[in-house]
């Protein structure tokens, strides 16, 4: 892998495509519309495509998720991969929607479809169209979308093996027989009999996920719906401790309707709109145990290698303290992004300091330092956390140091939007693929129609907050903060109010440079006086270097990194080929781990039924571009 794949880049603001900009009527014959396009399919060609249109592909024809831009592209695309997919059977399903942001307007019209290639697969499919400036309707963005590997079990479904109280419902293996008799959970079995399903799996397996976290435990029952011979290395001692473990008001600050597990809605209305650790960790729990999921608590991953010639990992581990050696055809890392090691500012003379300091990494609560003075280094989500833990405590003060302008979201304007996909009415799995099977380059073009007007409308509480000195990036880029910081921005539940009221004091002006014993000395020889310091300012660790340290250098040298985008606006490294022809990395937040778990799982599926997915690594010219390129994707 070369430097240059490894580099950050940002390639959304260049990529040759816009909002629509022609008005829809408020009433149109969306019948005669669906017809239409139904009927176009079979020989859609570049007079079909508005000429900036995008085509994003998720593994049906690319094996792969590519993103094609301009209309002479796609239609080359298209047909270079339909002479491979022999697609068929399209059919328009449901009636075609008209959608508004803003100015801009477009009609969806949801299709499905069959490839009769090997592997022979069902998909679904999107197409976003727009009339153009002659007012003949073309196709601005079209989707496709892998569903199911023909003939073989769905990966969106799983029957129940156990209620909550131990009751044996079904066999919970989607008409397979390869999957553990008892549930898993913890060590033990509902039996007592086996350990972990290990008398029944033996030592071997088809495919090993590394993590028991939601990326994890996502992949695991997919797996498991697709019969595929699996087992769950979880370093922690009980299913859920991942969450259980955080600091004592760790919450989400997304909708319970966003945090479910695959299956099923993990967290039904008895639990609380605003989930905290405990209640992940319960729902964690009880999802494993009713979907008898094979998970190994307690077990770290000490080595691997790569066995060419036979085509197999040799995992080395440690299970309950005792070292074991398994064999599998296939690894999927799921232990999370760029969090392997904290990392702080250093300040001068750090041994005259007299209080506590410490990382968000080592903290609990603030239990215990009622009547003393707090600083909180940063202003994500973390810091904005903890500093309300330090006002509730009833620190005598509390300060935080904000090192650089803050995107805030305002729960209530960002649920004006999202609540309208993830709620009780409609199923996980088709808001999911609603909602992350769009082509990236659409999510800042988006957001500015959508939430940033919704920001411009509000303008008092924002304009409060930077009274306070808070440092607001009023109008930030979603696609940066999403797909290359991974946050950085703080989804305001709560605490920007008290920064308003001023029970939370800001720190902007002049930057911490050296301790003192009773604080923190500014560069412009401000004092701030502390008994705690906590630095919320987050964790570096590149992926790759993780693989080297657990699958050995040769492995990490074939893998690209994880997460950032490449020149396509595709995440690099997440959830498709990475490199190497037997790893997968995944992770990301809850919802998008939870649907990208379906991707990752066919993908090993059909290597394992010996039909992988084929890969197309052309792309075609852009339009009055001269010749073709070959990305250096990888097989």
């Amino acid at each position: 892998m070369s430097d240059t794949d490894s580099a950050s880049i940002y390639p959304l603001p260049d990529l040759p495509v816009s909002l629509p900009s022609i008005p829809i009527p408020e009433f149109i014959d969306v019948d005669a519309l669906s017809n239409y396009f139904n009927s176009s399919f079979e020989v859609l060609g570049e007079a079909h495509f508005l000429r900036d249109a995008v085509w994003r592909d998720t593994l049906v024809m690319t094996g792969t998720m590519r993103t094609f831009y301009s209309a002479q592209s796609i239609a080359a695309a298209w047909k270079d991969t339909a002479a491979t997919h022999k697609p068929t059977n399209f059919q328009v399903t449901g009636k075609p929607r008209v959608h508004r942001a803003g100015d801009a307007h477009w009609v969806n019209i949801q299709f499905k479809f069959e490839t009769q290639g090997l592997p022979a697969i069902y998909a679904d499919g999107l197409l976003s169209v727009v009339p153009d400036k002659d007012g003949i309707w073309k196709i601005w963005v079209m989707r496709t979308i892998i569903t199911d590997l023909v003939g073989q079990p769905k990966v969106d479904k799983l029957e129940p093996t156990y209620n909550l109280n131990g009751e044996k419902l079904s066999n919970g293996t989607n008409g397979h027989s390869e999957q553990p008799t008892d549930y898993t959970t913890n060590g033990t079995t509902s039996s007592g009999t086996l350990t972990n399903g290990e008398s029944k799996h033996g030592v071997d397996f088809e495919a090993v996920v590394i993590g028991g976290g939601q990326a994890g435990l996502s992949v695991g029952g997919r797996l498991k719906a697709l019969g595929v011979k699996y087992v769950v290395l979880d370093k922690y001692e009980e299913v859920g401790d991942s969450w259980a473990k955080r600091y004592d008001s760790t919450r989400l600050h997304t909708v319970r309707e966003f945090a479910h597990l695959p299956f099923e809605r993990t967290f039904p209305a008895t639990y609380q709109e605003w989930l905290v650790k405990d209640d992940l960790a319960k729902g964690h729990r009880e999802w494993v145990k009713k979907f008898d999921i094979n998970i190994w608590q307690s077990t770290t991953v000490l080595s691997g290698t790569w066995i060419a010639e036979k085509a197999i990992w040799e995992l080395k581990l440690l299970r309950h303290g005792e070292e074991k050696t398994i064999t599998c055809s296939y690894v999927t890392l799921a232990v999370g992004a760029n969090s392997r090691f904290p990392i702080a500012p250093t300040y001068e003379n750090r041994e005259a300091f007299k209080g506590l300091v410490l990382h968000s990494s080592e903290y609990t609560n603030s239990k215990g330092w009622a009547g003393k003075h707090g600083i909180v280094v940063g202003s994500g989500n973390t810091a904005h956390d903890v500093a309300d833990d330090m006002e509730r405590a009833g620190l005598a003060s509390v300060t935080m140091v904000q090192r650089n302008p803050t995107f805030v979201i305002p729960v209530d304007l960002y649920r004006e939007t999202h609540d309208l996909l993830y709620n009780e009415r409609i199923p996980t799995e088709f808001a999911d693929m609603m909602f992350f099977t769009g082509p990236s380059v659409l999510t800042p073009l988006l957001a500015g129609k959508m939430l940033h007007a919704k920001i411009r409308a509000n303008p008092d509480r924002f304009d409060a907050l930077e009274k306070a000195g808070f440092l607001l990036d009023r109008y930030a880029d979603m696609g940066k903060i999403i797909f290359v910081k991974q946050g950085g921005h703080y989804m305001d539940v709560g605490t920007s109010g008290k920064i308003a009221q001023g029970l939370i004091k800001m720190q902007t002006d002049s930057l911490p440079v050296r301790w003192v014993e009773d604080g923190l000395v500014c560069a412009d020889g401000h004092h701030l006086k502390a008994d705690v310091v906590l630095f919320a300012t987050g964790f570096v660790g590149n992926m790759r270097l993780l693989v080297a340290e657990l699958l050995g250098t040769d492995t990490a040298a074939q893998v690209q990194d994880f997460w950032g985008l490449d020149a396509e606006g595709e995440l690099r490294g997440a959830f498709k080929p990475s490199g190497h022809p037997a790893f997968w990395y995944t992770g990301g937040a809850i919802g998008q781990a939870r649907y990208m778990s379906r991707h990752i799982a066919l993908q090993i599926k059909a290597k394992v039924l010996g039909t992988p997915l084929p890969m197309y690594t052309q792309t075609p010219p852009r339009n009055n571009s001269p010749q073709y390129k070959k990305l250096p994707l990888v097989s």
